[in-house]
């Protein structure tokens, strides 16, 4: 009957227009329609003839082209290869140099394609949506609130099924943007959409017409197998024929998390970027969003502790978070070192702590606690691109003595809140059955 592109990842889309030329028939959606969401100048057009809000972006193949869009659309801006995989030689820039630097890597990594320009939305929201439609029914499998901010790859993201902060209005609004896309390019099968939130505006990042890794997840989150369901519409069978008319919003929460291999390469450094890290998944269902997220912390192997000393160390940008975060802190009973700039952040809003020597001037200082192991838990959200030697010695001994570690301010503050909700409520021990039996 022909060949199915869209359940392999990226490199089927790749290969979509050279089958087709080749003579090859493929099922589902057309290839024509996925060049037009691969190609960023046909999906530029795309947004604007349906009306929708996309970040300012360009592409360009020369340093001196990229410099000069850059400079326009102003930083900072996220720069990667278009047709790439797992976020390869993607990179957030923040200035001329930098974006020199990334230039030459990333014509390496896809020399035939021009290198995708898109301003970077600091402090936003991202969401990933997966969505099915057989051509007459657009259904939303599921949407997923990332917990880090935009910036991280979204396989490197924790994430939330049902949204666990977004209001009603903006959840709808990203549906009815989904159903746009999917009825214009055509959809036939799986489709996954990226968006992210910034005061109260959407923004699409990208959309793939295929299916993306998050579909086993959102398949387990709400009890339907959404690629056997794909698969029969390229098949040529209905949603209705198939008896899925509506769409599924758990009573539950289902929370994804990102299992990493950094125990297996010592001295690695543990930030997470726009580049993927992640070489698995595990996932915590609950009745509320923070056990859901423990469940989900504990299974990727981040033994939380209940009690203890925590070493928080925050980047200047993130230290206007410390006050709330040690205030959480100290109400659950923690004790806390931090480093003598997030110190005296927490000093000036009632925080106590007890103010740790940098590396190399003095001791005690942070690697000599963590490797007495008088610190249970470490919040260390990293200083800048190239972060400095002390945060990266820091961070690989941490996990070199499997010392639980966050490296971003929304994974500390659901943390704090998945503690929080176990401690006060307990969590539900139940099936996956159980959960969607109701």
């Amino acid at each position: 009957m022909g060949v199915i592109v869209q359940l392999g990842g990226q490199t089927p889309l790749n290969l979509s227009l050279p089958l087709k030329n080749a003579g090859v028939p493929i099922l589902g959606t057309a290839p024509e329609q996925i060049d037009r969401a691969e190609d960023r100048k046909l999906f530029s057009e795309l947004v604007r003839k349906l009306g929708l809000r996309q970040t300012e972006n360009d592409t360009a193949v020369s340093v001196g082209e990229a410099l000069e869009k850059a400079q326009r659309i102003g930083y900072p801006v996220l720069v990667r290869p278009s047709y790439v995989l797992g976020g390869r030689a993607m990179e957030i820039v923040y200035d001329d140099s930098e974006l020199v630097a990334f230039m030459t890597l990333a014509t390496e990594a896809s020399p035939e394609r021009p290198v995708l320009i898109d301003k970077f939305l600091e402090d936003a929201i991202e969401v990933d949506v997966d969505a099915i439609s057989d051509g007459e029914i657009t259904l939303v499998c599921g949407v997923m609130e990332h917990i880090e901010q935009a910036g991280v790859h979204s396989g490197d993201s924790a994430c939330s099924l049902p949204p666990y902060s977004l209001p009603d209005y903006i959840v709808n609004e990203i549906k009815r943007q989904t159903y746009l896309l999917a009825k214009e390019l055509e959809v036939r099968g799986l489709m996954n959409v990226q968006y992210a939130v910034k005061n109260d505006q959407v923004y699409i990042l990208e959309v793939n017409p295929r299916a993306s890794r998050t579909v086993p997840f959102v398949g387990k989150a709400t009890g339907i197998p959404w690629a056997r369901v794909a698969t029969k519409i390229m098949l040529g069978k209905s949603l209705k024929e198939q008896g899925i008319t509506s769409e599924v919003t758990p009573k539950h929460v289902a929370v994804k998390e990102a299992v990493f291999p950094f125990v297996r390469f010592p001295g690695v450094d543990v930030v997470l970027g726009p580049e993927m890290k992640s070489t698995g998944e595990v996932m915590g269902i609950d009745l509320d969003f923070g056990n859901a997220f423990i469940k989900a912390q504990i299974a990727a192997g981040q033994n939380l502790p209940e009690s203890g000393t925590v070493f928080l160390s925050l980047a200047d940008r993130d230290k206007r978070d410390a006050a709330e975060i040690g205030k959480k802190l100290r109400d659950l009973g923690f004790d806390i070192v931090a480093t003598e700039g997030t110190a005296a952040v927490l000093k000036a809003a009632g925080v106590e702590a007890k103010v740790l020597s940098k590396i190399g001037e003095g001791r005690p200082d942070a690697t000599d606690l963590l490797k007495n192991g008088e610190i249970k838990l470490v919040i260390n959200t990293p200083s800048g691109k190239k972060s400095r030697k002390h945060e990266i010695l820091i961070r690989s001994t941490v996990v070199a003595r499997g010392i639980p570690i966050i490296t971003t301010v929304a994974g500390a503050k659901a943390t704090l809140m998945g503690i929080e909700t176990t401690r006060d409520h307990g969590a539900t021990v139940r099936s996956l059955q159980e959960y969607h039996a109701g």
